[in-house]
């Protein structure tokens, strides 16, 4: 009898996927590296950590750990709806934003079909959609680093697309699109038939401009407008993984048709409920990463570093090096970065905002890992 393991055929879709690559952990860079002090700037994180009201709200939660938590998260639902002056109905809550993009996919499109987004947009939508059979077409990016909605719209006119996916602040550059544009996308696609457009708002909260979309304004002028939000940033419970999104009802009611019941565990709802709540929290967020971002850029320009104003808790950096041994100097020094090669920007680094301390640390480590790098090169 022969050795031979026989596995399984998988579709060429998921043959040829590559797998999402996290950021690299602190425990793994301390082990590896030989550190005891470790700076994680990687994963958009909150530096202001959960609010307390958050964890009073889960205490509370852990005596019901035994019942199965609501199906359909219905207090919730009602908060959400209440805030954003919708119905229940044109809610859907998810296991994070992640779950509700393969749901999306799964929902609405069939293998063969095509979704539209762009080009270093979040990796999220192309793995979903790949891992369904459906085709990802990609626009590129205008010289700003920014979604080219001119050219969304030209793709648009020869070409059927089941979902655009409009990542908006986008991660990871941190441009935004003003709403004119967005207004303009949705004007043209308002009478397609079979075609949602997705804008996901991640980061929407980090947001400093006056010509950001309102967006639920324009969800009340249009039917076929999605949007997609997260509490994972600046709600700071990322590890509890909360999503939703705002749909006309009868996308919500498909959704809902291939939505795992239980999606979204009780400490996550009740979490969310607590978070949403908590203007003050808010307000200390936004400032935090506002006054981080101030500091990166005043510090970047010292060091003749090109970066591109952000409208989320990150800024994404052109190193002028290849990016992998940027990554690696920084993590020898205690700094976790997070290099963006699979967005297709070879040289680009994206650092979150973190603490005070932490943000110097790592700008004081970025200046002398260039400096050594560039002298070596």
């Amino acid at each position: 009898m022969d050795n031979v393991v026989h596995i399984m055929k998988v579709s060429k879709d998921i043959e040829q996927l590559i797998p999402y690559k996290p950021g690299k952990s602190i425990a793994t860079t301390k082990k590896e590296y030989g550190l005891t002090e470790v700076y994680k700037l990687a994963s958009n994180e909150s530096p202001v950590g959960t609010s307390p009201k958050v964890m009073e709200a889960i205490q509370k939660e852990l005596n019901n750990l035994h019942r199965y938590p609501d199906p359909n998260a219905t207090k919730l639902k009602e908060l959400i709806a209440l805030q954003a002056n919708v119905s229940v109905e044109q809610i859907v809550v998810g296991n994070g934003s992640n779950e509700l993009i393969d749901l999306m996919v799964r929902t609405f499109c069939q293998a063969g079909d095509q979704i539209l987004t762009s080009e270093a947009a979040f990796i999220a939508y192309k793995i979903c959609a790949k891992a369904a059979g459906v085709k990802v077409i990609e626009t590129p990016l205008t010289s700003q680093m920014k979604f080219d909605i001119d050219a969304i719209l030209k793709k648009i006119e020869s070409d059927k697309f089941k979902i655009i996916f409009v990542a908006n602040p986008n991660n990871p550059t941190g441009t935004y699109i003003p709403e004119s544009e967005i207004v303009n996308l949705l004007e043209v696609t308002k009478d397609l038939n079979d075609t949602i457009v997705v804008l996901d708002e991640a980061y929407n909260d980090f947001v400093r401009v006056d010509d950001f979309p309102k967006s639920l304004n324009l969800f009340s002028k249009y039917k076929n407008l999605v949007i997609l939000k997260t509490l994972s940033k600046v709600f700071a419970i990322a590890g509890l993984r909360l999503g939703y999104i705002i749909a006309d009802d009868q996308v919500c009611n498909y959704i809902n048709r291939i939505r795992n019941p239980f999606n979204v565990n009780s400490l996550a709802q009740v979490a969310a409920i607590a978070a949403l709540q908590d203007k003050n929290y808010l307000e200390q967020a936004q400032k935090v990463n506002w006054d981080g971002l101030d500091y990166f850029y005043t510090q970047l320009k010292k060091i003749g570093v090109t970066y591109w104003p952000s409208q989320a808790n990150f800024v994404l950096i052109d190193t002028k090096i290849d990016s992998a041994q940027v990554f690696e100097a920084l993590l020898r020094m205690g700094v976790i970065t997070r290099p963006v090669k699979a967005y297709g920007l070879p040289t680009h680094i994206r650092i979150s905002v973190g603490k005070e301390t932490e943000n110097k640390i790592a700008m004081n480590a970025l200046e002398k890992v260039l400096n050594e790098l560039s002298n070596n090169n």
